[in-house]
């Protein structure tokens, strides 16, 4: 009895899935990822160089270079999707941490009180955080975009750091403003965005290079 063919919504399927690039997938986890870590990270305020910054700041760069590795290989759609997709993923988390540490804790465990202390964050700085996300990494998406079909798209890592260096300040300075100046002076909300924006920068710089991680190339 010879074998039938799949039905045609199946081949439809498996055609979709085989033009998927396996990178994509990879950059994608990494970039929810990177979100997320960098949100929960930025819940404690350490002090490099006797100046007082989030440590979400030193990896939080990294995803703006990660946005473009996934527009240059999944389209502009696609990444706009990605950055929403993203920030619905982390408003999520805090909704879900808030929930666990309103919960009665197990007396044998006895640390409730410093789960909640840690794992229930500033509305104001959570909020601004997500916010100063969608906003600046949208306009990342645009500026690439924009670099790709109308400038040139060879020379990846000037695509990488026109859009960057135009989006990251947008970033710093809807962050800095909305989570800190209704709280401190401004000359103080003046040093922290100062400061901030010199890390993100410096770590975009180095981030550069994974925009060279594959060939395939697609903008859309």
């Amino acid at each position: 009895m010879s074998s039938e063919s799949p039905p045609p919504a199946a081949r439809s399927v498996t055609t979709m899935g085989d033009h998927i690039p396996r990178i994509a997938i990879v950059v994608v986890a990494i970039y929810a990822a990177t979100q997320l870590l960098a949100d929960l990270a930025s819940l404690k305020i350490g002090v490099v160089f006797g100046l007082a910054v989030d440590m979400g700041t030193f990896i939080y760069p990294v995803t703006f270079t990660l946005r473009d590795l996934a527009h240059k290989v999944l389209g502009r759609r696609n990444a706009r999707v990605l950055i929403v997709a993203a920030a619905l993923i982390n408003l999520a988390a805090v909704l879900y941490l808030i929930a666990a540490a309103a919960a009665p804790s197990n007396e044998g465990w006895g640390l409730g009180e410093e789960y909640a202390a840690i794992f229930t964050p500033i509305w104001r700085i959570v909020i601004f955080s997500i916010v100063a996300q969608i906003v600046s990494q949208l306009i990342n998406t645009e500026v690439y975009h924009w670099f790709v079909t109308r400038i040139t798209r060879r020379h990846q890592w000037l695509r990488v750091l026109t859009s960057n260096s135009v989006s990251i300040p947008i970033d710093n300075l809807i962050f800095c403003i909305g989570a800190f100046a209704w709280a401190m002076p401004w000359s103080t909300v003046w040093d922290i965005f100062l400061f901030n924006l010199i890390v993100k920068y410096g770590v975009m710089l180095f981030s550069i290079p994974l925009i060279y991680t594959t060939k395939y190339d697609v903008d859309g």
